[in-house]
């Protein structure tokens, strides 16, 4: 009789009394975002995600690096990646996927860092490089110049 009490509660949620299951809308949403977007505005427990490509077989990756977001107001939900079409062939690329959710009101800023084979050096798909400047210093006798620094992008997100 307790068990089936308990199911019963499971099955038909703690609403409000108003039709509603206790959940706001804004928790159960997960608002896919352009990489380009960085401005961003969230309500407190709304997910949001930003996606890129990135192809480990030509050293391009994307990281989640310092600034981070203040875990106060925003927290990292993780990474994820998939190829798209559900199979992952020799030499290609596959989306990665950042999700983040809201916490409470306030603004914070993080970066997301996008290596190249040419941008930086001494990393892998999990650890970034130790240093996010030019992956090569100037040459003296050659004349050469560092390989170019890696793409920063840094967002600014705003909690209501």
């Amino acid at each position: 009789m307790l068990a089936t009490a308990a199911l019963l509660a499971l099955a038909t949620g703690c609403g409000s009394g108003d039709g509603s299951t206790g959940t706001s809308s804004t928790t159960s949403r997960t608002t896919s975002l352009s990489v380009k977007d960085t401005s961003i505005s969230a309500e407190p427990g709304e997910r949001f995600t930003l996606t890129v490509d990135q192809n480990a077989s030509t050293r391009e990756y994307w990281y989640l690096v310092d600034p981070r977001p203040d875990s106060s107001v925003l927290v990292s939900r993780g990474r994820a990646a998939d190829s798209g079409d559900g199979t992952t062939a020799p030499g290609s690329g596959h989306r990665l996927t950042f999700t983040f959710e809201a916490k409470a009101k306030g603004t914070t800023r993080f970066t997301l860092l996008h290596c190249t084979f040419t941008t930086c050096q001494g990393n892998t798909s999990t650890k970034p490089p130790a240093t996010t400047g030019a992956s090569a210093e100037p040459s003296a006798t050659t004349g050469a110049s560092a390989a170019p620094a890696p793409e920063r992008i840094t967002y600014t997100v705003t909690v209501r």
